[in-house]
């Protein structure tokens, strides 16, 4: 198993992607961490990653609350001694254009998407450090590469995610943590579940596989870049777009 006693922080792990990638974390064998928002939510991801047979734990974690976090990693160093991966997975959309976007719509994305990738890296950045060992892999997304209409927000934050992923890359690797980040495309998961049909059936068509992506497609890509198989693979952006860029 590529994970096997690793132990695996997953931020906004109830659902979707985040959920995706915990439960393959723990089909490869991954001792678990599951951290969102809603305690009934986490406790349910817990379970359900105990039934696919890995440790799990759960905590009820807002990212944008740097003390929380910071318990959080506290109570699992505490628990387990060590911390071997970071997924930044935790995310939201509040979409408008320009003239019409809020501040409160560009504040809540930026404190999601930006600020809380920032205070989750920092805090197991020392333990991993002192381990000497560690991966931290951060959720962009094409969005973060070409822009979007009506996403100014979100551009923004997960262009920022990309300039983290290089720096830390830089700034960690010699202390053996590799830093990496994913740029998922049109992802099948609740975020969407308000467009409309006729959209989804269009952007289905923009992807040369003419599907939109699942998010165990992208927990894959995840755990690859989790795993020792990728040791040598540090600074990247991973597109997981079916080819919509191409």
């Amino acid at each position: 198993m590529r994970l096997n006693q690793k132990i695996c922080i997953v931020t906004g792990a109830a659902q979707g992607i985040g959920l995706a990638t915990a439960l393959k974390f723990a089909r490869e064998g991954a001792t678990v961490i599951v951290c969102d928002m809603q305690p009934e939510a986490v406790n349910a991801a817990v379970a359900a990653c105990r039934s696919a047979g890995a440790p799990a734990q759960g905590f009820a974690v807002n990212v944008t609350d740097r003390a929380a976090v910071d318990a959080m990693v506290a109570e699992v160093l505490n628990e387990h001694g060590r911390i071997d991966v970071l997924v930044n997975n935790a995310g939201i959309t509040r979409d408008a254009r320009l003239v019409n976007m809020s501040i409160e719509q560009f504040d809540a994305v930026i404190d999601v998407n930006l600020r809380g990738v920032f205070h989750c890296a920092q805090a197991v950045a020392g333990p991993m450090s002192v381990q000497g060992s560690g991966v931290i892999l951060n959720a962009s997304s094409v969005v973060g590469i070409y822009g979007n209409f009506g996403q100014t927000n979100y551009a923004a934050a997960k262009f920022g995610v990309i300039g983290f992923t290089k720096t830390w890359s830089r700034e960690l690797g010699p202390k053996g943590i590799r830093v990496n980040a994913v740029a998922p495309g049109f992802v099948e998961t609740p975020i969407i579940a308000t467009v409309p049909t006729k959209v989804i059936e269009q952007m289905k068509q923009d992807v040369p596989l003419r599907r939109l992506g699942q998010p165990e497609d992208i927990a894959n890509v995840y755990a690859f870049l989790a795993s020792d198989e990728a040791s040598y693979i540090n600074g990247a952006v991973i597109e997981v777009s079916g080819g919509l860029t191409v």
